[in-house]
């Protein structure tokens, strides 16, 4: 199924370090893998932080990640990035890729 709905997340104040230790815990196989629903995942430093970018089949499956396993996996990691983050969502209009 393709992508309906995208997130960001920018972390103000985070580090590589600390995305890394976030996406073991919140991501299958070790953050290696993808949660169900999601299509496609980026994320990279910025000038002040660390921003990702997510693609969802859903908003439905993004809210059941969010809820289920996002949101306590963040309580539990250690060296985990400032939270809350700076959160933007959209429906996604159009889609190209190579």
């Amino acid at each position: 199924m393709a992508a309906t709905f995208g997130i960001t997340h920018h972390f103000k104040g985070a580090t590589m370090e600390q995305y890394e230790n976030t996406i073991k815990v919140v991501h299958p196989d070790g953050g290696k893998g993808l949660p169900p629903g999601q299509t496609c995942h980026f994320a990279g430093p910025t000038d002040d932080g660390f921003i990702v970018v997510a693609f969802w089949d859903s908003k439905d499956s993004w809210e059941a990640f969010r809820d289920g396993t996002l949101m306590p996996g963040l309580a539990t990691v250690e060296n985990g990035p400032p939270s809350p983050p700076e959160e933007i969502n959209f429906s996604i209009h159009n889609s190209v890729s190579v």
